[in-house]
């Protein structure tokens, strides 16, 4: 059965602990909360999908300690189809390790465990559902060469969060995605350029679109996004994003593109703007929540705005 959006990436076990600020290197501080929740940023731009309304499908593996069979009832909950995540014998599931400050900035540490068993023959075993849907994510907690094999399968609409980001890396990731998305920091290690603000996103932009990228999106935290087309009829976008209070930044780039896979997977007229627009608007939402999967939207954060 295809399904619109097919995510093939990973799945985390996020280890979160909230402090007064992020420690500096070498210190001890104390936290004042713990706790313990689904993450990795292929199963939230799959949940994020998912909680809009989305027809979502994951291809992915986790241990086969405690928290994988967890996990896949997790997105079962979530009404994400599950036939393509296995699990990996012998492997502990991914963790992330995270810090989240009273301003809501964060620092994650991750160890990949069976994210990194996730292979392009896996890819290849589900290529009748990965070539038929309209919209396919992936990221780089997985090995690269298993993005790369999705690429080239993918006939729809095809979204690369290049997170975590490369210095080096196979120019294949740039050229085979219709869309390459990153944040300022991703931006910064791929162009080996400062990305601190709207301007500079925009000069990391047409570098990446002078590097082979069809098209390039790049989130600036709370002032929006910048968007650019290999198209030289398309002009440069400046999305703004909604103003907001935010508690926890963690898991906002993921709800951002598992909005907008759900906008271009379920719209088939809409404009990149307003897709990216809403995007903003379900990302900005959910950092006034704290978490990652449980800070996400609903349907109804996007009545009035599709």
């Amino acid at each position: 059965m295809s399904k619109k959006i097919v995510v093939v990436g990973s799945c985390m076990i996020d280890f979160v602990s909230y402090a007064p600020r992020l420690p500096e290197a070498g210190e001890t501080i104390h936290g004042h909360k713990f706790v313990t929740n689904f993450g990795g940023k292929g199963a939230n731009q799959c949940v994020a999908a998912a909680k809009l309304g989305g027809d979502v499908a994951l291809v992915a593996r986790v241990g086969d300690d405690v928290w994988g069979p967890k996990y896949i009832n997790n997105l079962k909950n979530e009404q994400i189809d599950t036939q393509n995540v296995r699990i990996t014998e012998n492997s502990s599931s991914g963790i992330a390790q995270i810090i989240v400050a009273d301003s809501g900035i964060n620092q994650i540490v991750i160890v990949a465990g069976a994210n990194l068993s996730l292979s392009p023959k896996d890819v290849l075993d589900s290529q009748p559902l990965i070539s038929l849907a309209k919209v396919l994510v992936l990221q780089l907690e997985t090995p690269v060469e298993t993005a790369i094999e999705a690429l080239k399968l993918c006939k729809g609409i095809s979204i690369l969060n290049g997170a975590p980001a490369l210095a080096q890396y196979n120019l294949e990731l740039l050229k085979l995605p219709s869309i390459f998305c990153v944040n300022e920091s991703e931006a910064s290690v791929f162009t080996g350029l400062p990305v601190n603000n709207v301007c500079e996103a925009e000069i990391a932009a047409k570098l990446l679109i002078s590097k082979g990228c069809q098209s390039v999106l790049i989130t600036v935290g709370a002032e929006g996004a910048v968007y650019l087309s290999n198209d030289p009829s398309k002009k440069l976008l400046h999305v703004d994003s909604p103003k907001v209070k935010s508690i926890d930044t963690t898991g906002a780039g993921d709800a951002f593109i598992g909005a907008l896979a759900f906008c271009l997977a379920n719209y088939d007229h809409i404009s990149m703007e307003n897709a990216i627009k809403a995007a903003c608007i379900v990302a900005a939402d959910s950092v006034t929540r704290l978490g990652t999967q449980i800070s996400f939207p609903g349907p109804e954060i996007l009545q009035n705005v599709l």
